[in-house]
């Protein structure tokens, strides 16, 4: 199978963000599936015209987006994904989005179409702290999130399609007593939610 896992580049004057470091320790390879990755800027705009141009080169099978999410604890694993981008911080291309559809004309929300509960059993597992999320926020992370399943749905391409929030990593939060995340600990996530989500692909999905 073919697997491209993309993360973000940094935003809010931060040097790092731990969802493009995660996602480029990866191997090339997990089993005898191909992992292709990409960095995604943080623009409400570029990311939604960048994943579907990733769609369309790659035809993946499965598609993983990975974004930072700041005072978690656990790995986020998103459920939903909403047709409005509302914001109080700008992008990186300095755009602010006030109570704007993503996709003009779509449904009101997606449900994200990888095994959520096996995934975060098979974190659980590992030791590694994850829950399933109910909200990817309103931010740039949501709009790329539900411009991929629109874009799947609509033009009935067959990739699953998942989004996965990660912790801060320590250097992020030296100045506060603040949740983060070893690199380790996030990057050996990744691998275990693409296991899982590729030995699971032709099980019925469950929404719940």
């Amino acid at each position: 199978m073919k697997i491209l896992i993309t993360g973000f580049e940094p935003f809010g004057g931060q040097k790092i963000n731990p969802s493009w470091e995660a996602v480029y320790k990866l191997p090339t390879a997990i089993g005898s599936h191909q992992i292709l990755k990409a960095r995604i800027p943080v623009s409400f705009d570029g990311s939604r015209h960048k994943i579907v141009e990733l769609i369309d080169e790659y035809h993946p099978d499965v598609l993983l987006m990975v974004g930072q999410k700041g005072g978690s604890y656990e790995i986020n694993c998103e459920r939903i994904a909403v047709n409005l981008a509302d914001s109080k911080k700008a992008d990186n291309d300095g755009f602010l989005p006030s109570n704007l559809p993503v996709c003009e004309g779509a449904p009101v929300a997606y449900f994200a179409t990888i095994p959520l509960k096996q995934v975060v059993a098979a974190l659980q597992s590992e030791g590694i702290p994850a829950t399933i999320s109910n909200s990817a926020g309103l931010y740039v992370c949501n709009s790329m999130f539900f411009s991929a399943l629109h874009y799947c749905a609509e033009s009935r391409v067959k990739t699953s399609v998942g989004f996965i929030h990660v912790p801060h990593l320590p250097q992020q939060v030296v100045e506060g007593k603040k949740p983060s995340m070893a690199l380790e600990v996030i990057t050996r996530a990744l691998q275990v939610v693409v296991e899982t989500v590729t030995d699971n692909c032709c099980q019925p999905l469950e929404i719940a």
